[in-house]
């Protein structure tokens, strides 16, 4: 079969012309292609690229806006938590306080007058401070302090057990979490006060919600009552008072069911010598080491004994009295830098 002569000059033309004409494939959707393309083969760069890193990438916008949200409604947060708190000490004051006095003996009085202002001087101190004192930062000038990486976002040496908060946009020495309630991250400085907050705050919930049991039954009766085809007559004050208990004894049983739940999740915690991230790390390496047939053990652990000693500054026996059941701004044990306590592991610390 003979070719055309003319056949390879008509391809040519094609080619040209569509390279001329309307078929071309537009710059921007090129280059956002090429764009595309490199980053689906940035996510299996090397061998050391995992699942964990993929999803770190793909939901990095996510975090992004979650951050700055928080960031931003921080101070929101703060605010809710001073008002929800000084609308619960005025319905106590001047609702619970007065039936108290009128109606129980001395002793109780006494009781109520001694737990009630203990509980309101703990939670105000301990609140103060959790949000008003830093967690901890690394240093960012050079020094002989060890560190295990570094961190990609500030590009500086991180020590042991520090992590980066994408919301305060540094490192935090010993990071737990960072709390929008308190505008500010749990770390090795404030991780005490965070903790005795939620305590005095999950016992003073308990607290009204014990002793407003009665009153919320009367109140929501009344209110119930009034609904009836012939209800009783009640003045605004008398409505008012009714609708002010109701809401104290939903909210302090609310908060203490909730609150409670997630300090007993952090006591578990300390007693096991871990961070709420730490606990995330050392699961996944228990199951990495089990799958080699070895067993992983947290270096951080010192019995449960020695790790609530040194998670609440203990060092002798009045200090359980000084530094735990009162209000109390000691230091906490190390600079948050270095651990050294590995040698007191297995003995109990002399207190």
């Amino acid at each position: 079969m003979r070719v055309c002569p003319g056949g390879p000059v008509l391809q040519k033309c094609v080619r040209v012309c569509c390279r001329r004409g309307r078929w071309r494939v537009p710059r921007c959707v090129r280059r956002a292609w090429s764009y595309t393309h490199l980053l689906a083969r940035s996510l299996c760069y090397n061998s050391l690229t995992t699942w964990d890193t993929v999803n770190e990438s793909l939901f990095e916008p996510v975090f992004w806006t979650a951050d700055r949200l928080t960031r931003w409604f921080g101070p929101v947060f703060v605010c809710l938590v001073i008002v929800l708190t000084s609308s619960i000490m005025l319905i106590a004051y001047l609702l619970i306080l007065p039936l108290v006095l009128r109606t129980y003996p001395p002793q109780w009085i006494a009781w109520h007058l001694a737990f009630g202002h203990w509980i309101i001087v703990m939670i105000t101190f301990h609140y103060y401070k959790a949000t008003r004192t830093p967690p901890g930062r690394p240093p960012t000038m050079k020094n002989d302090v060890p560190f295990v990486s570094i961190c990609k976002k500030c590009v500086i040496p991180k020590p042991a057990r520090t992590h980066h908060c994408g919301i305060c946009n540094t490192c935090i020495l010993k990071m737990d979490h960072h709390c929008p309630w308190l505008n500010n991250c749990v770390g090795h400085f404030n991780q005490r006060y965070f903790f005795s907050f939620c305590v005095v705050v999950t016992l003073g919930c308990m607290y009204c919600s014990i002793s407003g049991r009665n009153l919320f039954i009367d109140a929501y009766s009344a209110i119930e009552s009034s609904y009836k085809a012939t209800p009783p007559t009640f003045t605004f004050q008398d409505k008012l008072v009714n609708k002010s208990i109701i809401y104290m004894w939903v909210l302090t049983s609310t908060v203490s069911v909730a609150l409670g739940g997630l300090t007993l999740w952090h006591a578990m915690l300390i007693s096991r010598g871990e961070t709420s991230i730490e606990r995330h790390i050392n699961k996944k390496e228990v199951k990495r080491l089990s799958k080699r047939g070895k067993v992983y053990k947290n270096p951080y652990n010192y019995g449960r004994l020695n790790n609530w000693k040194l998670f609440l500054g203990v060092e002798k026996r009045s200090h359980w009295v000084t530094r735990v059941l009162l209000p109390s701004s000691h230091p906490p044990c190390g600079d948050g830098l270095t651990w050294d306590f590995h040698p007191k592991r297995k003995e109990a610390l002399p207190v």
